[in-house]
């Protein structure tokens, strides 16, 4: 929470011209990490589900 809490604190003192820039680039963030998130787990799902055709492919 530490993290957190000095984000919160630098956001505060920061004028609001850059506030818009930063909400921007707050919300690509957060997008990127649903992003590979999403990606993440379809990959664990291919990887499961195609084990065997994977040890073909190695080979």
């Amino acid at each position: 929470m530490e993290t957190k809490q000095e984000i919160i604190e630098i956001v505060d003192r920061l004028p609001d011209n850059v506030l818009t820039e930063v909400l921007q680039i707050l919300r690509q963030l957060q997008e990127d990490s649903q992003t590979k998130i999403q990606l993440s787990s379809n990959l664990s799902i291919v990887l499961k589900e195609d084990r065997e055709l994977l040890k073909e492919l190695a080979k």
